[in-house]
């Protein structure tokens, strides 16, 4: 008997990378159903060998539906994930609605799997921001060994993180770049084709962007509430793959090579790392992949006990869809959900 899994925002960059990895990863399905907004229905997604239509998450039933795969923005999460949790489905959501929450737990399976124990008191698990998701897998086989005491992170994040009007603006600026046509910015606040933008989510008062905010919040939330965070986010003309650069403090002693070995040991960890032209992982050759990739490593000389090292992940993959499945899987492994029709 598999499990009744119903995807909000089926139709969109993430929603249908959900889709495909449930079929990768053969997931134990009974039924997937496709749900999006009144004026998607009818639209056709694949899940594997098959076809579905979109059907309208406003007139949905979720009452016999196992788990909920919520992938539509953090209004549309603030309203329904709620409603529908409430109906006995577990909402695994994948917006910033509910990761602050403290009864919502905020999971990379990696990092801090036991604390989704407590899904029950709302039935919403959140899945971190797709720049945290990487950082985190990087960082926490080295705050084991060595205790991370600060980190000054500095993410070039692909277009695809703005969804598909991101990539479809990097698109049509390029190509009028070439032809000579004007060029209009649209969702970003500049041009994007051949340049980079200091800026990603709105501003706050202390002159952080939200989206810097976030890397700080959920890290700590994650992994230890005692790291000191600051971070710089920054829109590059990419169009899947988001890149970091991290500076890591660490309160005790660990090496250039201790750090290799514990990353190449480290789950949903790959390293990448020769002093050699081309011995480093770019986006563009992570797409696609399921892996966190790390490179440059290399020692801090200018601190006490101090690393660089380069993170690369699929944005897409790791950052948002492929996470959602693997918290889908951690509830399946651990028993903490039952498929309601065995019920």
């Amino acid at each position: 008997m598999g499990f009744k899994i119903a995807i909000v925002g089926a139709t969109g960059n993430v929603g249908r990378e959900m889709l495909n990895i449930l079929a990768e990863r053969a997931f134990p399905v009974s039924e997937v159903v496709a749900l999006a907004s009144s004026r998607s229905v009818g639209t056709e997604v694949s899940f594997g060998d098959k076809t579905l239509k979109v059907k309208n998450l406003e007139t949905y039933d979720f009452s016999d539906t196992d788990l909920c795969l919520m992938s539509a923005g953090g209004t549309v999460s603030k309203k329904w994930s709620p409603k529908i949790g409430a109906q006995g489905c577990v909402v695994i959501d994948n917006s910033s609605a509910w990761r602050y929450d403290a009864d919502v737990p905020l999971i990379v399976p990696e990092v801090n799997p036991d604390a989704i124990s407590m899904y029950t008191k709302r039935n919403i698990i959140a899945n971190p921001n797709c720049s945290t998701a990487q950082l985190v897998v990087a960082l926490k086989p080295l705050h084991d060994h060595a205790k991370i005491k600060r980190l000054v992170v500095s993410t070039y994040q692909s277009v695809s993180g703005a969804g598909k009007d991101g990539m479809d603006e990097l698109f049509n600026q390029t190509r009028a770049v070439f032809v000579a046509d004007p060029i209009t910015s649209q969702k970003f606040t500049k041009r994007i084709a051949f340049n980079v933008i200091p800026h990603i989510d709105d501003f706050m008062e202390d002159g952080y962007t939200k989206e810097e905010w976030k890397v700080l919040a959920e890290t700590k939330k994650m992994l230890d509430p005692k790291i000191k965070v600051t971070c710089t986010a920054v829109r590059v003309p990419v169009f899947i793959g988001h890149s970091e650069s991290v500076n890591i403090e660490f309160e005790n002693e660990i090496t250039a090579d201790e750090a290799r070995d514990i990353l190449r040991d480290a789950p949903g960890c790959q390293v990448i790392d020769k002093h050699e032209d081309g011995g480093y992982i770019t986006p563009y050759e992570c797409a696609g992949e399921d892996a966190t990739f790390i490179s440059r490593i290399r020692e801090d000389a200018t601190v006490e006990n101090g690393l660089n090292i380069w993170i690369v992940s699929d944005n897409l993959r790791k950052g948002a869809a492929l996470n959602t499945i693997q918290i889908a899987e951690l509830m399946v492994n651990r028993r903490l959900i039952k498929p309601r029709a065995e019920v």
